[in-house]
């Protein structure tokens, strides 16, 4: 748990362990605290699945099941709950589990279109006060084995924190052909229209 420099209580918090999201928010010059959510995605995943349930529809309700799990640590402040699932031909793909399996998602995926649906929703108190979702589609390039290869060994564990086992904003933008659609929400928040929620509500300034 990170607190603010002052010790005081934030009030933004944000309930995920993800880097990147992170990154994107104190880039922006966000102040907040990060408090990981600890839910089993599997089985919201599964239910989700079973009701015929789509992408979209998952990652939201993923997104707000982690915002519910921190918001009750955290009285009155807005918490941020982000999910994000990779879909490609109807198939939801989950995070690698290792090196290999990493390299197993790419080689399904090259030459092939597919969208990350990208949730992302604000919590007080228990009550949903903002919802947002992107669909960005990315085209992955026929890369052959030997780069395939040779991107697994150079991006290391590296690719097994995201989703696609790829960071677009390295060494993985060189595996698509094209890329459309929000850069931001690729990287895990739709974060132009959370600032404009966020300064709704007096957190970032006008």
């Amino acid at each position: 748990m990170v607190s603010k420099p002052d010790g005081s209580a934030p009030r933004l918090v944000l309930a995920s362990a993800s880097t990147s999201r992170a990154g994107l928010l104190r880039g922006a010059g966000v102040d907040f605290l990060i408090d990981p959510a600890d839910i089993d995605e599997s089985i919201i995943k599964h239910e989700q699945q079973a009701r015929g349930r789509n992408a979209e529809s998952c990652a939201m309700a993923l997104a707000e099941a982690k915002a519910s799990a921190v918001a009750p640590r955290h009285p009155d402040a807005l918490v941020i709950g982000a999910d994000q699932i990779l879909v490609c031909d109807g198939e939801w793909f989950d995070k690698p589990c290792d090196l290999a399996e990493a390299a197993v998602h790419l080689g399904r995926l090259r030459g092939r279109d597919h969208i990350l649906a990208t949730a992302c929703c604000a919590q007080r108190n228990g009550e949903t006060l903002w919802r947002a979702m992107s669909t960005p589609k990315l085209t992955m390039r026929c890369f052959g084995d030997a780069f395939l290869a040779g991107y697994i060994a150079a991006e290391g564990d590296a690719v097994l924190g995201s989703v696609g086992a790829y960071r677009i904003e390295g060494r993985g933008v060189q595996l698509f052909a094209r890329i459309e659609g929000d850069h931001f929400a690729i990287l895990g928040l739709p974060l132009v229209e959370l600032l404009a929620f966020l300064r709704g509500h007096g957190v970032v300034g006008e």
